[in-house]
């Protein structure tokens, strides 16, 4: 069985307009970056892998993940976990209670969730911040938590829609380096899609510009 994220003679197309036509295969624990301009496709290339790609786009090819066959497969039964720009976090939920929504219904009883968020958080070194409301957090806080659970709901592997561009310079390397690192512990094929080329670099895969050959370098 093929491990990892496969995108077998992906194209997408638009009112008979090939937007989005590539092969890529990325390994566990690798990253594959997607770049390109805004308009060139790089969120409906999301879209097609986690499964909300819109009706009106024609979806060719295959989605392979760990050998399984995903691409008709809807969104919750694919295990692709995907980070936005901004964190998303639930207003009416504790950030325990936001950890707490990403447990799988294998983790049972509330003795049992309770500790894993605990040592969820301890992990990201937010020990103690269960009851906190996600408004008090700082943006790196939110990020980390974002992260954790989307990685608690156990996904083969992490999307990222350009996750950093709303932290200031140094926060953003924290973060990029924290998110790196849990892929690779966990070893996640990562699809990362951005504008900016120091994220591309700090990723350390293939780079894949939408509108060039696949092999074209970043900007």
């Amino acid at each position: 069985m093929a491990e990892g994220l496969v995108l077998e003679d992906l194209r997408i197309a638009l009112g008979g307009r090939v937007m989005v036509a590539l092969d890529a295969a990325v390994a566990p624990g690798s990253v594959l970056t997607v770049m390109g301009p805004s308009g060139s496709g790089k969120s409906t290339l999301l879209a097609a892998i986690t499964g909300t790609l819109a009706p009106q786009f024609t979806l060719m090819g295959r989605i392979l993940l760990d050998g399984r066959d995903i691409t008709a497969l809807p969104p919750e039964q694919r295990r692709t976990g995907i980070l936005f720009q901004d964190e998303l976090l639930f207003p009416h939920l504790s950030v325990g209670g936001n950890l707490a929504f990403g447990l799988p219904p294998s983790v049972r009883g509330r003795a049992a969730r309770r500790a894993r968020i605990a040592e969820a958080l301890d992990e990201i070194g937010l020990a103690g911040f269960a009851p906190r409301d996600p408004a008090t957090l700082s943006g790196g806080q939110k990020a980390r938590v974002a992260l954790m659970r989307t990685l608690l709901a156990a996904p083969r592997a992490l999307l990222l829609d350009e996750p950093f561009s709303r932290l200031d310079a140094e926060l953003r390397g924290q973060i990029r380096a924290l998110v790196f690192e849990r892929a690779r512990t966990q070893g996640l094929p990562v699809l990362l899609v951005t504008h900016d080329r120091a994220d591309a670099e700090a990723a350390g895969g293939r780079v894949i510009r939408l509108g060039e050959p696949p092999d074209a370098p970043a900007p």
